[in-house]
């Protein structure tokens, strides 16, 4: 501890004499030189302290600070999201920083690091390379076995529909109202890349809102399972999924590629990129690439993404009516994806009969946020019946929620660009 006080004291002041070595020199030159070396050091202390983040300092940074270490608690404290929340906490609290402006510190001073790092969000880099490990850690058995259950990832998109009209009577533009609106499929990356085509001065916001709810799944999903379906339904055994080919898995992500491409071209970043990834992954032959596409890949661009994303908070561009508007509309856009999800899986089970039923339930995982909606899922059958396991069949609604987002944010782009 010594040792680091004194080092501490040593390089204080070595940069105190930065400032104040040329006052020494005046002070060599001669009479009245004494006068010259306290008014350089006072211009030295001056300079000094506005340089420091207390005088640039305004109380919206501390706001947007609090929400940074906010963040970062709740991915500590109570587990939620922590690869995504700790990385974007931390951007938060980067981009909130005071700093005096023109030294290319800041995120949106142009040839800054932390520009040149948002360049990926700006330009939709990111999302596509999150879909392409997504794909490779993903298993679609479950939706291949049981096609059916890919409606409720389907279904549970009406809130991405539903908050673009609410977005369009609040005000916001139709592109704007189309970027916000994909905050209901609780996809992070989805997020991104619409918003980062349609309402770029939106963005930070936007993304902020939609992987904000998706760390709170297991918060904002059960109060809304519980209300919609009864106890009943919710002890429903589905029977066990049908083992899937491994020629199925392999012609899955080229079918499924061709066919969603097909139909919202526009998504072709998006979606293209997910289905290789899942081919990389079911093909057997390329196992090295798969791995490195679900690991080390996708582990650097969430870092990225996630500190860059936060640090886009930066409270003078952030801390607005729009943002708040944005946050409002995000929630309600999340809860009425979860309310379509469950009411679309009871409308099914009205046609299905015997074993063939499904458990409601599993409705809430058409939104897209992966796998903690399925998770959820598997959290409340539980509690209801201690045997009753609904994991497996949870995925397959969940896995569709993703390539339904998508597919969404396609259509919204094709029409609003």
């Amino acid at each position: 501890m010594k040792r680091i006080i004194t080092l501490f004291g040593v390089l204080s002041l070595l940069f105190s004499l930065q400032f104040i070595g040329g006052g020494f020199e005046a002070f060599a030159a001669g009479p009245g030189a004494g006068d010259t070396f306290i008014d350089h050091a006072s211009k030295g202390l001056e300079t000094f302290w506005n340089f420091t983040g207390f005088a640039n300092a305004h109380f919206t940074n501390f706001i947007m600070i609090g929400v940074g270490l906010f963040f970062i608690f709740l991915a500590i404290k109570y587990d939620y999201e922590p690869l995504l929340l700790i990385p974007i906490g931390t951007g938060v609290i980067l981009g909130n920083v005071p700093f005096l402006a023109g030294y290319k510190i800041g995120l949106y001073e142009e040839g800054s690091v932390l520009n040149y790092l948002y360049f990926g969000v700006q330009q939709g880099v990111y999302p596509p390379l999150i879909f392409l490990g997504i794909g490779a850690m993903t298993d679609f058995s479950s939706l291949i076995s049981n096609p059916k259950l890919m409606i409720l990832g389907a279904a549970a998109q009406v809130g991405i529909f539903a908050t673009f009209l609410g977005a369009s009577a609040m005000g916001f533009t139709p592109q704007e109202a189309g970027a916000i609106g994909i905050i209901g499929g609780a996809d992070g990356p989805t997020a991104i890349f619409l918003s980062s085509k349609l309402a770029p001065t939106l963005m930070g916001a936007i993304a902020i809102a939609a992987y904000s709810y998706m760390a709170l799944v297991p918060v904002i999903q059960p109060p809304i399972m519980r209300l919609i379906i009864p106890k009943k339904d919710r002890a429903i055994k589905m029977k066990p999924p049908r083992a899937v080919s491994k020629t199925e898995k392999i012609m899955f992500p080229i079918i499924g590629l061709l066919l969603t491409t097909f139909i919202s071209p526009s998504a072709l970043p998006l979606l293209g990129m997910l289905f290789f990834g899942n081919l990389l992954k079911e093909s057997g032959v390329t196992e090295r690439l798969a791995d490195t596409a679900r690991n080390s890949m996708i582990n650097i661009v969430t870092i990225l993404l996630g500190i860059t994303v936060g640090a886009s908070t930066q409270a003078d561009y952030f801390l607005t009516t729009a943002s708040l508007k944005i946050f409002g509309l995000g929630a309600v856009s999340f809860m009425v994806a979860t309310a379509g999800g469950l009411l679309f899986a009871r409308l099914m089970n009205v046609f299905l009969k015997g074993d063939n039923k499904i458990n409601p339930l599993i409705g809430a995982a058409g939104v897209s946020a992966v796998p903690d909606s399925a998770r959820v899922v598997q959290h409340e059958g539980l509690k209801t019946d201690p045997n009753n396991h609904l994991l497996m069949h949870a995925m397959a609604p969940n896995v569709s929620g993703v390539i339904g987002s998508a597919v969404a944010a396609g259509i919204l782009l094709s029409f609003l660009m």
